[in-house]
């Protein structure tokens, strides 16, 4: 992937910038983010928080926990396997809406729970939790499965409180884990590798417009320092999916530049699926990867295609390169692998990370929930 040699020898710097491609023209404007780059001051990126359950997969896990401990504590008072079935019959029947509604609440109220105090944070668990166990057993009596007495809504509350209180220190520890640090380090790894000789070709690209078209140059630079303001601040958690289309937008007007005609790309775009959180830097290692090895190494260049849509309350994103005839050099996966590491953490068992081959066309597929 040769640096252009000289803006005589570049035949694709003679096109105007009417003659681009509409995705290139978009991405050389100004700014979308503010017309200055750096005056916005870096906004810090809220803690996780111990009361993210609205996810299938804490759903699932907080359920056959309770059911799970409830079955071994049902084996202490049954003196047989039938006895054991009735009783853990009607236990499951208390635990399951008791659970649900301990991980509803705290759906519902992740926002003003998060302002409280850590001890407070302690208390309205247990209590949610004391509430959800006495709220089941309400159920089980008012369905006639178990003859009323007041007297026995105690134990299933005080039980309901001490599931609540393992499951709110489960969630604590979760949400310290949610970015470990050797995961850390890879996602700081992922955003910094706007490769060393990509910034070079780039400002030789740059360097080489200055005198024939100012105004180009000046696009290719902001677009650069876009991406490089990006890649040193933005470590949130979280950032929507409109705001990465917009950077690998930036990333791949710049590349179009360099590689010119032998770089064709294509962009369906839904609106709707822009409000989606996905994890920062998340499109421009794949588009990175899609001209590195689809389009580099091919002697006529070859074509991305990047399309997000909505469908049944998803955002799904496909990324797809032509595949070069010959050989690419071959990598390591590594920006593969952070990135489904991430959408991992971020959004558990409710996210799909999924690449194919398809004969002569590679696809990278995402899928985030809305």
């Amino acid at each position: 992937m040769p640096p252009p040699s000289s803006p005589a020898h570049d035949d694709r710097l003679a096109h105007p910038p009417s003659e681009w491609p509409e995705s290139t023209r978009t991405g050389l404007r100004s700014s979308a983010f503010g017309s200055t780059l750096f005056d916005a001051p870096a906004v810090a990126a809220p803690a996780p928080s111990a009361f993210d359950v609205c996810h299938v997969g804490v759903v699932l896990r907080a359920v056959l926990f309770v059911n799970g401990v409830v079955a071994v504590g049902v084996m202490f008072a049954a003196p047989g396997v039938a006895s054991w079935l009735s009783l853990a019959t009607t236990a499951f029947a208390v635990a399951l809406p008791g659970v649900l509604m301990w991980l509803l609440a705290a759906c519902l109220l992740k926002r003003s729970l998060d302002r409280l105090p850590l001890p407070s944070q302690w208390a309205v668990a247990t209590a949610l939790g004391a509430a959800g166990g006495a709220f089941g057993w309400g159920l089980v009596s008012a369905s006639g499965l178990e003859a009323f007495d007041a007297r026995r809504w105690l134990p299933p509350a005080l039980a309901g409180a001490a599931l609540a209180a393992v499951m709110f220190q489960w969630l604590r520890l979760r949400a310290k884990a949610k970015l470990p640090a050797d995961t850390t380090a890879r996602l700081a790894e992922l955003q910094s590798r706007i490769r060393p000789h990509f910034l070079f070709n780039t400002l030789n690209t740059a360097l080489s417009l200055v005198r024939l078209d100012p105004a180009r140059a000046e696009g290719v630079l902001e677009d650069l320092a876009e991406l490089f303001r990006v890649a040193l601040t933005d470590t949130g958690e979280s950032v929507s999916l409109g705001e990465e289309v917009e950077l690998a937008q930036r990333y791949l007007a710049i590349e179009q530049i360099r590689f010119g005609s032998r770089l064709q790309v294509s962009w369906e775009l839904d609106a709707d699926a822009g409000a989606a959180r996905v994890p920062p830097l998340l499109l421009q290692p794949l588009v990175e990867n899609a001209v590195r090895h689809g389009v580099e190494p091919a002697p006529d260049g070859g074509i991305i295609r990047v399309r997000t849509r909505v469908k049944m309350g998803r955002a799904m994103v496909s990324i797809a390169n032509t595949v070069p005839k010959g050989p690419s050099r071959p990598g390591r996966g590594m920006a593969l692998a952070n990135v489904r590491e991430r959408l991992r953490l971020m959004h558990d068992v409710a996210a799909h990370f999924d690449t194919r081959r398809d004969r002569d066309v590679y696809r990278v597929q995402i899928v985030v929930p809305l």
